[in-house]
């Protein structure tokens, strides 16, 4: 029988927590609280800054158990989890959640299967009592959700991002911080990763950004989404993709947003020549703004849309790049 804790796998950037990782806490301090247990946060990695252990805390972690070591950095599936299943282990959760991004979809199911449980990804919505967890994610290519409960223990689960909101910072909180050593050994580690391609990845990271500038089949061709990237940066924003217009080449597949991509969740999405199928709004209807142009007056996408214009993407988009640029930032 699971305690009532929660454990809360952190992704790390740049030194610290990424804002889905905050979101994650929010979430495990409601589990932990409806079923009386703690907030226990795991940080892996190689040099992790102590101040990470803090920042956790202040936003709702009960204890931060970070391993640091060289083998953990960067991600890979085969180093992360021995250690992730010795600390299931010893704080007996009663769910662990983790965020619904490519190392997140990766990392879940496995550990799910190292802790004789099951999973549920890309959750937007959880419910939980003394007796149950109830998750709430998408389904049907995003026209519809589903509430799913586990009969097994731990409940293992990702949870998309902007799908809660943080817990506002209070640093009068406090919570123990424990170092730990690294169980995985070199020879553990079956696989490694020699090279990153990083193409198409300037400018904000496409899962963070405030401002994401997408192209779908509209756009015309790859100097479509060279114009995109004029207006990205016009607005600090990032580039995305429909997933057409990355099956055609016209743009990296890390461009890609939908529900076999990326979720986003910004301040305004600017959807360019996207018809608005649902496997890809299950990956931007978040947004808390979307703006449409496409031709077709009765695409999907103005259905989502707060505003719209009926008009060819690749007549507007150098007008409304001009314009932007004239707004002081």
């Amino acid at each position: 029988m699971s305690t009532g804790n929660v454990l809360a796998v952190a992704e790390l950037e740049a030194g610290g927590p990424t804002g889905l990782t905050l979101e994650l806490i929010a979430v495990a301090r409601s589990i932990a609280t409806a079923k009386g247990g703690k907030v226990i946060a795991a940080c892996l990695g190689a040099d992790v800054d102590e101040a990470v252990g803090g920042d956790l805390v202040a936003r709702g972690a009960d204890e931060v158990h970070v391993v640091d070591n060289a083998l953990l950095e960067p991600y890979q599936a085969d180093a992360w989890l021995p250690d992730l299943e010795a600390l299931s282990g010893e704080v007996d959760p009663a769910a662990v959640l983790l965020p619904h991004t490519s190392f997140g979809a990766d990392l879940a199911p496995r550990l799910a299967f190292r802790l004789g449980s099951t999973t549920a990804t890309g959750c937007v919505d959880v419910d939980a009592d003394a007796a149950d967890i109830l998750f709430t994610r998408p389904c049907y290519g995003g026209i519809a959700r589903e509430r799913v409960s586990f009969e097994s223990s731990p409940a293992v689960a990702t949870i998309k991002t902007k799908s809660f909101d943080a817990l506002p910072r209070d640093d009068s909180r406090s919570g123990g911080i424990v170092a730990r050593d690294a169980i995985v050994t070199p020879d553990r580690v079956r696989t490694r990763v020699v090279a990153r391609d990083t193409e198409g990845a300037a400018g904000a990271r496409l899962e963070n950004a405030r401002v994401v500038v997408a192209g779908g089949r509209g756009v015309g061709g790859p100097d479509g989404f060279a114009a995109a990237r004029e207006l990205a940066d016009a607005l600090d924003g990032a580039v995305g993709a429909s997933r057409v217009a990355c099956d055609l080449g016209w743009c990296p597949p890390g461009y890609q947003i939908g529900l076999s991509g990326k979720t986003v969740a910004p301040d305004l999405y600017i959807a360019l020549g996207i018809s608005g199928a649902g496997q890809h709004m299950a990956g931007c209807g978040n947004a808390r703004t979307i703006v449409a142009i496409n031709t077709d007056e009765d695409a999907d996408i103005f259905a989502s849309a707060r505003f719209g214009v009926v008009g060819d993407c690749r007549e507007i988009l150098p007008y409304l790049v001009e314009e932007m640029r004239k707004i002081e930032k």
